[in-house]
């Protein structure tokens, strides 16, 4: 007979599941690849069309859907003993959907002590808690090693048609501050930015994202004309948005584009 237990989420939902989990549905893209770093990719029965790490992995996985629609039949066929999703990637009105008939664990996260926290509870209820742990330490330590040689005022954009940006209380601005960089839009989570604001910011850089909206060369060139004088460089979205085992990555590339810019301002 299963054993029940009460775990609460990341936005103080008692959430019941029954033990042992053995199939799992995640809609949160950084998630998925988190699962399958702490050992537990072969809980993983469903998962949406943006999880794409580890890619040779989730190729042969049912997809359900994207981040804010999923196909009910679709998860219901795959019979998850949890479902986890994530606050901001996923809408209010899936979750309530999905709770009605599975346990639904909602992660929240802005910043890297919470990511720290997701990381642990996730191998606590999946029993995977050491592995969870070495994760945790490597992130940290990699973080630690960050080398910032200045700090640069910068623009980093999302979107474009409109240009969206990013706000104060979101992970990306966290990761931002961690990597050397002060934000200078710091209203709402995801603003959108006219091409007249852009041209008056008081900025040392700006950088455009590859997700989501997956800015090319292109775009720099068009940007340019609003600031001739300011570098503007495409960045990895993943390793700022990324939260999970993605951030073993990040502090490298981070240092990489204090690098970067030092050649290029000095």
């Amino acid at each position: 007979m299963p054993n029940t237990v009460s775990t609460v989420d990341m936005i103080g939902r008692n959430v019941k599941i029954n033990q042992p989990i053995e199939r799992i549905v995640c809609l949160v893209p950084s998630i998925t690849e988190l699962l399958f770093e702490i050992g537990l990719g072969h809980l993983v029965v469903g998962v949406t069309v943006f999880c794409i790490h580890p890619d040779k992995a989730i190729k042969s996985l049912p997809k359900v859907g994207g981040t804010k629609k999923v196909r009910m039949q679709a998860i219901e066929d795959l019979r998850p003993d949890l479902i986890i999703c994530n606050q901001e990637e996923n809408t209010l009105e899936m979750v309530q959907a999905l709770e009605e008939q599975f346990p639904v664990w909602v992660s929240s996260i802005s910043n890297l002590k919470e990511c720290y926290r997701l990381i642990l509870e996730l191998g606590h209820i999946h029993g995977v808690t050491q592995s969870a742990l070495n994760l945790q330490q490597a992130i940290q330590k990699a973080f630690a090693e960050i080398k910032i040689r200045h700090r640069y005022r910068c623009l980093y954009l999302i979107w474009r048609n409109p240009y969206m940006s990013i706000g104060k209380d979101t992970f990306i601005h966290h990761m931002l501050s961690l990597a050397g960089f002060d934000h200078v839009i710091d209203n709402n989570r995801y603003p959108e930015i006219s091409s007249e604001t852009i041209k008056d910011l008081a900025i040392d850089v700006l950088l455009l994202s590859s997700e989501p909206y997956p800015f090319k060369d292109k775009h720099i060139a068009e940007l340019q004309t609003l600031l001739p004088n300011i570098p503007i460089l495409l960045v990895d979205g993943e390793l700022f948005s990324w939260y999970g085992s993605r951030l073993l990555h990040s502090p490298a590339y981070f240092n990489d584009l204090q690098r970067q810019l030092h050649l290029i301002k000095r």
